[in-house]
């Protein structure tokens, strides 16, 4: 990996093979770089931090290691393609684990269902909270399957550049209830108010709210069924270690600590970056990483822009924010499982709070994160690492987290003691914090939102900014805030999108 020099020269792309500069190391902007590796780009990617992953940095602190992001891989044969574009495979150099179960869901009066893609044992633990809903899960399934057929592997990496586009498939949306919420849809078929609530969670893994997420998202459902949830051994920053060394070998570059402060654009085409330190840097397209509104807002002047004006940026609708609690305690918590899921003892109503309200409730639902249950490496000999993460409000809530964030953490531990984490306040070793202003100030989220823009049905598909720039030519953009949207098989997605959208080498000759 190499570390960017502060010089103020201009650097040119080399001649012969054209050159594509990638904003930002989060996966979009990895799979991105190998994509356009493997198409005879010459890549260099910029990072404004001191390490690569974006959202998925690591953190190593007191010898325990902590991801800072995404810890659920679904879709991993979106990450094997990655690797078959090098000639290689994925499984010579990564351990993928599949969990079992899924996750643990927990309710507030201690009931609870372990979440899998096991049908017979799903169909088993649903009769005992409402046989009745039994024959409403396999419709639901049925139902859930067809959304993502059409939703993930027919529209999933396919442009939206046209009106006629989304045109094209307004039947189909209204044939699969796109127009309906995740939560109305799974009502349709299940009366019992805690499967409701377990079948209709998934949009906050993504910055939903499941009672105004479009219900194309309940192929989330199928999507685990089929292709299971996974960890990756030694940490999701493995997979980033990974993806570095296939950028490498392509003769691509990583740049640590290189801040971009504007996209350069002249006629109307982006023709390189400029620096923080006023280093400009050259090239034939730029792909941003960053955070879609962050880069129509902040990285391209207004003059450049006629769609995504900075009234239409703060006029759109943004994802809920994060508080995220990691820590490390010094004995073995065996009875958690590597994936828990905390309801809260309101589930509308504390939704209602955090994206409509924007207030910060006294009240929280919670996801747990053990990964030493399936590595113990990740912490010392006989310790346990967690990650414990809280939908708040994004910052147009108005919280000073400089002032509530010590108070909220813990709230969070005194119920996490008093459930699953017994005498955990005299086992903690290590702790640090993320809120919604950490994901502004280090990660440049419009709002201090988690994933960008609200996955509703007017802000989907066609209305989210555009993989290619509807703005600047030879501009494009990948990750959480454009099409398909949030989550890793979102962002891969978006990546491979750009094998439609970018020239051919051969067009810059």
């Amino acid at each position: 990996m190499l570390t960017a020099s502060r010089t103020n020269a201009t650097t040119a792309p080399a001649h012969g093979q054209p050159h594509a500069l990638v904003i930002g190391s989060g996966f979009g902007g990895l799979a991105a770089a190998v994509r356009l590796g493997a198409r005879g780009y010459r890549v260099t990617v910029l990072e404004q931090r001191d390490a690569p992953g974006g959202r998925a940095y690591v953190h190593k602190q007191d010898g325990f290691t902590f991801d800072a992001g995404p810890t659920i891989i679904t879709a991993p044969f979106l990450f094997e393609e990655l690797w078959r574009l090098c000639g290689q495979s994925m499984a010579d150099h990564i351990d993928l684990r599949p969990m079992d179960p899924f996750y643990r869901i927990r309710f507030h009066d201690g009931q609870s269902i372990d979440y899998s893609g096991d049908e017979a044992q799903m169909r088993a633990q649903i009769a005992k909270f409402n046989p009745d809903d039994v024959e409403g899960y396999g419709r639901f399934m049925r139902m859930s399957e067809d959304i993502y057929r059409v939703g993930f592997e027919r529209l999933g990496d396919q442009p939206f550049s046209s009106i006629m586009d989304m045109a094209r498939i307004a039947s189909e949306i209204i044939r699969l209830k796109g127009y309906r919420s995740v939560y109305g849809l799974v009502s349709q078929f299940m009366r019992d108010e805690r499967l409701r609530t377990i079948f209709s969670f998934h949009p906050l893994l993504i910055g939903g709210n499941p009672f105004d997420a479009t219900a194309i998202y309940c192929l989330i459902t199928f999507l685990e069924k089929a292709h299971g949830v996974h960890f990756a051994m030694g940490g999701t920053g493995k997979l980033v270690d990974g993806l570095i060394r296939l950028i490498e070998g392509q003769g691509g570059r990583i740049e640590c600590n290189r801040q971009v402060d504007s996209i350069l654009v002249k006629d109307g085409t982006a023709r390189g970056v400029s620096l923080s330190n006023g280093t400009q840097i050259m090239s034939d397209i730029v792909v941003s990483n960053a955070d879609s509104a962050w880069t129509y807002r902040h990285l391209l002047p207004e003059s450049a822009r006629k769609r995504w004006t900075n009234r239409k940026i703060e006029r759109a609708r943004y994802s809920m924010g994060l508080f995220v609690w990691y820590f490390g305690v010094n004995r073995k918590y065996h009875d958690v499982l590597h994936h828990t899921i905390m309801m809260g003892p309101r589930y509308r109503e504390l939704l209602d709070d955090i994206f409509h309200k924007k207030t910060l409730a006294e009240d929280f639902s919670l996801y747990l994160h053990r990964p030493t249950a399936t590595d113990p490496s990740l912490a010392p000999e006989g310790c346990d690492a967690f990650y414990v993460l809280s939908p708040v409000p994004n910052l147009l809530g108005g919280q000073d987290w400089h002032v509530q964030a010590e108070r909220y953490r813990q709230s969070i531990e005194h119920l996490l003691e008093e459930t699953v984490l017994p005498g955990l306040h005299e086992a903690i070793v290590t702790s640090r914090l993320m809120t919604p202003q950490d994901f502004k100030d280090q990660l440049n989220s419009y709002h201090g939102a988690g994933f960008g823009l609200e996955p509703v049905l007017t802000q989907s598909a066609w209305f989210r900014p555009h993989n290619m720039s509807e703005d600047v030519r030879h501009l494009y953009l990948v990750g959480a805030g454009t099409h398909p949207g949030a989550g890793l098989p979102g962002v891969l997605s978006s990546a491979r999108i750009l094998d439609k959208v970018t020239p051919h080498v051969s067009s810059f000759r």
